[in-house]
């Protein structure tokens, strides 16, 4: 893969805007402001000095240093294509063994430098960003460790170092007849150790479980020395430190290596897209399809003006005629809320659970199961953050955010976080649609896109994306919803964490990081809010 520098993922597979989308959105927000783009020249010579001597071990070229300064939320776009990074690390080391990463390690605590554990710079919450400060930087990037160890076929486990990509992982994986199941939007370049980092979710969670449910164990480095994590199925013998280790964001340590619970591959696996009425009727067909425990490998309800903007973008504007007219025949209105759905599994799980979906479908008005869009889908499910390069050249400015909350939550949370939204928009044009996903007979989550044209310059932008960020995060917990489902918490949300996270429990998770970290090297100020 050849990555892009300042934006999102392979050079190869970037796309120009269509002309429906181009046309949908003019009619919706008005023209775009294009803000152009800095060199990787530029952007690398407006840097500062490192502060590190040259060595073999690190790369301290101020290109290098630039491309591995910023993840991928809008502030770190609007940072790239500025070329003002503000910040860079001093150098970025690419072990490609154990004993690389740990002299480098070693090398890190005798001289005090900072750490940034670094996996596929997809983060959207500043996980991976410097800080200003005294101490020199350092970034592991962890790109060049993508062996699988060992698997283990009797009890379905496989070793693998922590830089492999999703795509690296799952042909590994299926060239021996196996599958991890871990699909999240960044699966072309995200990480196994950002996924177990940051709590990751994949698309389809429903059947395979979230990353928490995947790792097995593994090997982390800390400053004060190796946590192993054996592979034991179940325990009582006390607190489960795999969970410590999960969602740390680097602040414990760097994961080397990492232990999976990995399942045969699927003897078949169809996605379908239905159609609601409204969105309250999909969302209690979703609920009752979870909550009786029916094996869907994965539901995505889009609420109506996300399913009319998807409809208009993936089909010509002949066959959305068409189809609105079936929609009208089928009695589900011309906005309807779409619901993708998959069933996974041995021929007779699928042809039983399909039939049983279609069912609760059914009884709340739901109408088709159309597998042209459901291939569709699955044929474009990692290609929406493509858009953000198009959208960009044409004057547009995306960006996301996502919670999850009990289903008692979810239609209120949903109206107070688009409203959140056009409450401080103020003069600027909004579009803004929701999903839901990941469901859990409990509750699911809620993924909230939103799209505005770019403003005047950078600075009023990245004023304006703070302003939605803001207030997105604060009708999210005030709403009851959790401030991060899968993204993390990163530097971004931190400070809303107070909401999940009590004074008493924050104070017990920094003294962990004490522990492990007695000098504060690694990745501080993610997760938690330091000075």
């Amino acid at each position: 893969m050849e990555k892009v520098w300042n934006g999102w993922g392979d050079l190869n597979k970037q796309r120009p805007l269509p002309a429906v989308a181009k046309a949908v959105l003019t009619t919706l927000l008005g023209p775009g402001n294009p803000l152009g783009e800095a060199t990787l020249e530029e952007t690398a010579q407006a840097l500062p000095d490192s502060r590190l001597p040259a060595h073999d071990l690190y790369s301290i070229d101020a290109q290098t240093r630039a491309r591995y300064s910023r993840g991928q939320s809008l502030a770190d776009w609007l940072a790239f294509k500025q070329g003002k990074l503000g910040c860079a690390p001093d150098a970025v080391a690419f072990p490609e063994s154990r004993d690389d990463l740990q002299t480098l390690l070693a090398m890190a605590k005798e001289h005090n430098w900072v750490v940034i554990p670094y996996g596929g710079g997809t983060s959207v919450v500043g996980h991976i960003n410097p800080r200003q400060g005294n101490r020199p930087v350092i970034t592991l990037s962890m790109e060049r460790m993508t062996r699988l160890l060992h698997i283990d076929s009797v009890s379905q486990l496989a070793r693998f170092e922590a830089g492999v990509r999703g795509p690296e992982l799952e042909a590994q994986l299926n060239a021996r007849g196996y599958t991890l199941g871990h699909f999240p939007q960044s699966f072309e370049c995200s990480t196994l150790g950002g996924w177990i980092a940051s709590r990751s979710s994949g698309q389809q969670s429903l059947r395979y479980g979230r990353i928490e449910q995947l790792f097995a164990g593994g090997l982390v480095h800390t400053p004060k020395g190796d946590i192993n994590l054996p592979t034991i199925p179940a325990s009582s013998a006390g607190p489960d430190w795999r969970e410590v280790i999960l969602g740390s964001e680097g602040r414990i340590g760097v994961i080397s290596e990492a232990d999976m619970r990995v399942q045969p591959l699927p003897q078949k696996e169809q996605f379908y897209v239905s159609f609601f009425p409204n969105w309250e009727k999909g969302l209690d067909a979703v609920r009752d399809i979870a909550q009786a425990g029916i094996p869907a490998s994965m539901m995505r309800l889009s609420h109506p003006t996300e399913s009319d903007t998807q409809l208009q973008l993936a089909l010509s504007p002949e066959k959305h005629r068409r189809l609105m007219k079936l929609f009208r025949l089928l009695k589900v209105g011309d906005k309807p809320a779409m619901l993708t759905w998959g069933v996974t599994g041995d021929r007779p799980q699928v042809r039983h659970s399909t039939r049983a979906i279609r069912r609760i479908i059914h009884e709340y008005s739901g109408r088709l199961a159309l597998k042209g869009l459901g291939r569709h889908w699955k044929e474009n499910r990692y290609s929406a953050p493509y858009l953000r390069q198009s959208l960009w050249e044409h004057g547009y400015l995306v960006d996301t955010f996502e919670t999850a909350a009990d289903w008692n939550r979810i239609e209120t949370l949903q109206q107070q976080m688009e409203l959140s939204l056009k409450a401080v928009a103020g003069d600027t044009p909004l579009l803004c649609y929701t999903h839901l996903s990941h469901v859990y007979k409990q509750g699911c989550s809620l993924y909230t896109t939103y799209v505005f044209p770019a403003k005047e310059d950078f600075d009023a932008s990245l004023t304006q994306w703070r302003k939605f960020k803001d207030a997105a995060s604060r009708a999210i917990v005030e709403g009851g919803g959790t401030i991060s489902h899968q993204h993390g918490v990163g530097e971004d949300h931190s400070p809303y964490l107070y909401v999940e996270k009590d004074e008493l429990t924050r104070s017990g998770i920094q003294a962990l990081f004490d522990h492990y970290d007695p000098q504060g090297q690694m990745n501080p100020g993610k997760l938690l809010e330091t000075p």
